[in-house]
């Protein structure tokens, strides 16, 4: 169940980065936020404009999600989109990706959407270092 803790300290997991960002005690640098999503870059950008978009309950799994959490999962790509928008990248493109498990690339175990671009991001399944362009 995602959403059954109103207190985002309770919902926290205290040993998840993320969740640290979330109540505050891991600064950031935040883009966005709002009762249940929270936006900030990537300390380890992968293109000159990476950002995350998370869920502040913390989440691992999209399997973890129910129908009752489809309004949440679609408002994370809208907040993608904005920030995309605010960022000065929509224009140019840019790419939404949220990875699942550790052979599609997951590092850290909460739900984030990636927010890319800022660049001429390579296709998917070629290698980039995230510095050329």
């Amino acid at each position: 169940m995602w959403r059954d803790v109103d207190d985002e300290e309770a919902a926290a997991d205290p040993g998840c980065v993320f969740c640290r960002i979330v109540v505050g005690t891991l600064p950031s640098r935040q883009v966005y936020a709002d009762d249940e999503i929270i936006a900030f870059h990537d300390v380890t950008p992968v293109a000159k404009v990476h950002v995350l978009v998370i869920p502040k309950q913390h989440v691992t799994r999209l399997e973890e999600a129910t129908e009752i959490d489809d309004e949440l999962l679609g408002r994370m790509i809208r907040v993608g989109s904005q920030v995309a928008q605010e960022l000065g990248i929509s224009e140019s493109g840019y790419r939404l990706a949220l990875n699942q498990g550790a052979d599609a690339g997951q590092v850290l175990d909460h739900l984030h959407l990636h927010v890319m671009g800022g660049q001429n991001l390579y296709p998917l399944g070629e290698t980039s270092t995230g510095t050329e362009g």
